[in-house]
């Protein structure tokens, strides 16, 4: 019996770019991803890590061949505005936990800067049971509902910068650029220690993802008032998620062969291994030099270069 094909489906379209999108708090990461998806009707889709239901902020979501290249911003750097609250504990880090009294706060802004000034730089942190991390197959907070608590091993992680953006009684808002596997509501909790009070973190917003800003991205509601035309004109170019790798130009035969998968031989200018391919100012994909700068090797190229890139033309 032949099963007639699912409408939604079979509107959906290949489209390729990338979104910035303005989670809102309660939404998941990928139900958010799904709700975009739907209304941008986009055949392949995924997001460049998650973001916790109660955070919000800047979430970019890659369609089509853009999801070949979110690893490199799953990778970058990320920046957040952070609201702890001081004088208490929670059970699992932020609000959602039981929380408990620890002591009042007795310290001035020279206090917090001094103690902010002490979290710069590379460290030590303990993944928290009430996260996504998997342990021999299971998430860390399903564990954790079902009473359970196991063993786990220190990160290192990467403190850019943090400085204190306001304080007021209890409530104390910080920014802080941070490396990939950084969990905020560890690093609040480790502050309330250090300053001998107690914290947990009451409010997140990412403002920021590698190359990307918050200003930049739109809102669900924004979305959903525009019409198709006007959501595509949103879309940032797959190469954006690469824009901190050098640009690399080849004449038109050779981007040909490296987009077919071939070795390209020449004298490569810089000594960094991956650099972001063009020909005739169209994006390639990711390729890497050896050892020699020599040889460039495709790493992982566009699957739907149009054809006019490759026709042949009095210059190349």
């Amino acid at each position: 019996m032949k099963h007639s094909q699912n409408p939604e489906r079979s509107e959906r379209r290949a489209l390729t770019g990338v979104i910035l999108f303005d989670k809102p708090f309660g939404l998941s990461s990928n139900h958010a991803l799904q709700r975009v998806r739907r209304l941008f009707q986009a055949l392949k889709a995924g997001h460049t890590g998650t973001l916790d239901p109660h955070a919000t902020g800047l979430l970019p979501l890659c369609f089509g061949e853009a999801t070949k290249y979110s690893g490199w911003i799953l990778d970058a750097p990320k920046t957040y505005h952070a609201t702890l609250t001081l004088g208490q504990t929670s059970s699992t880090g932020d609000g959602e936990g039981v929380l408990n009294p620890g002591r009042p706060f007795l310290g001035n802004e020279m206090t917090l800067n001094a103690t902010l000034d002490g979290f710069l730089g590379t460290q030590t942190q303990l993944p928290p049971m009430h996260s996504a991390l998997k342990v021999q197959g299971q998430t860390l907070y399903q564990l954790a509902r079902a009473g359970k608590e196991v063993e786990r091993t220190p990160r290192a992680i990467h403190v850019h910068e943090i400085r204190l953006l306001s304080w007021q009684e209890d409530q104390v808002v910080i920014e802080t650029k941070v490396s990939k596997g950084t969990y905020i509501r560890v690093l609040a909790q480790d502050i309330g220690i250090a300053l001998g009070c107690g914290a947990y973190l009451s409010g997140l917003r990412r403002t920021a993802t590698g190359p990307f800003d918050l200003n930049e991205a739109v809102t669900l509601e924004n979305l959903e008032g525009m019409t198709q035309a006007q959501r595509d004109a949103c879309l940032q170019p797959v190469d954006s998620l690469l824009a901190g790798l050098p640009r690399l130009d080849l004449p038109l035969t050779q981007g040909r062969s490296l987009s077919q998968g071939q070795i390209v031989m020449g004298n490569f200018p810089w000594p960094e291994s991956l650099y972001r391919v063009y020909a005739k100012n169209q994006f390639l994909g990711l390729a890497e030099s050896d050892a020699t700068h020599s040889n460039l090797v495709p790493l992982r190229m566009m699957g739907d270069l149009p054809s006019l890139c490759f026709q042949e033309s009095g210059t190349l």
